[in-house]
């Protein structure tokens, strides 16, 4: 991809995370990039083209760090035997990587804060919000906790995960940051040992 046509995705995406995607023109995603419209019409087609590019690169950068941390791509269904061969260690690696992704990390920050904004306004950003940071991922630990045999798996994957969906809110809001990822990190230290004890 040209460093023009990144230049436009990540400029929408600042604007799409501070005042909603439906709310921002293509007009004034040109303007922040100091072009017109006619040259951003070169690189995509509309807004929609904008989102649609915004959206697979989500979807590439999800796959990319699934393969990283060796953790299934797919769901349960699709590839039953790569959840039972996924360790503690690999999904607590992951999940601090997930957490840091999507706080840290500009782009996916901006996605992130998009959905959030979107969700009740839009029925598609509400379902994508939900596969991204709500129902989605509480179903994938849930389900790769159930393939590890862990007892009452789906309390347990909603003890796991609901510190992180709460932290990118408080993550938002803080002035110490690192604070914020630190505490987490102790919540997934401390559901290690839990974890164990359960396993045993």
């Amino acid at each position: 991809m040209s460093n023009t046509k990144e230049s436009i995705l990540l400029a929408a995406l600042r604007l799409f995370a501070r005042d909603g995607y439906e709310a921002v023109s293509v007009s004034q995603i040109a303007g922040a990039l100091g072009m017109t419209k006619g040259a951003l019409y070169k690189h995509y087609k509309n807004k929609r083209d904008i989102f649609d590019s915004i959206l697979a690169r989500m979807e590439q950068v999800d796959a990319e760090h699934a393969r990283q941390y060796e953790v299934p791509e797919g769901t349960l269904a699709q590839s039953a035997e790569d959840y039972q061969n996924t360790s503690m260690e690999q999904i607590i690696a992951f999940s601090k990587a997930q957490f840091r992704y999507w706080t840290e990390e500009e782009f996916s920050s901006c996605f992130r804060k998009m959905l959030t904004l979107e969700q009740y306004r839009n029925e598609e950003m509400g379902t994508l919000y939900q596969q991204y940071l709500g129902s989605g991922p509480l179903q994938y630990v849930t389900d790769l906790f159930s393939s590890l045999n862990i007892p009452e798996a789906r309390e347990m994957a909603i003890a796991f995960y609901a510190p992180m969906y709460l932290l990118y809110s408080c993550y938002d809001g803080a002035a110490d940051k690192a604070a914020v990822t630190a505490l987490l990190d102790e919540h997934f230290e401390k559901m290690r040992s839990t974890l164990k004890k359960q396993n045993q």
